[in-house]
């Protein structure tokens, strides 16, 4: 079974910081490309990061490049997005997922999220 944990939001204003982990349980984390997508209320949910397997190639949404920053580490089976300069349009509810490495394009599981709150 495939748990998938989210932590590390909470409240900032802006220009603050954060750094999200997505803690893996009952996986390999190698096997799996991570992503980790938002979904503010009113909107549908979006894409924001996500890095391949062994941490190779990563790829940003155009909203979040040069401010986020997604990494991993295999050993611990957690993923982490470090968001820097936070803007008001952030506010949302933060989810990572999982995709088999021969099933790519498909997250297969996703984690509860952990909000995200960034003030004016």
């Amino acid at each position: 079974q495939v748990v998938l944990v989210e932590s590390g939001g909470g409240s900032v204003q802006a220009g603050g910081s954060l750094r999200l982990s997505c803690a893996a349980s009952g996986l390999t984390l190698s096997n799996y490309h991570m992503g980790w997508f938002r979904q503010a209320p009113g909107k549908e949910r979006e894409f924001v990061a996500r890095i391949t397997r062994y941490g190779i190639s990563v790829n940003y949404a155009d909203s979040v490049k040069g401010r986020f920053t997604i990494s991993r580490d295999n050993v611990k089976n957690t993923v982490y997005l470090q968001m820097d300069s936070l803007k008001p349009d952030d506010t949302a509810v933060y989810l990572c997922a999982a995709a088999y490495y021969a099933r790519a394009e498909q997250y297969t599981t996703w984690g509860q999220g952990t909000q995200v709150t960034v003030s004016s």
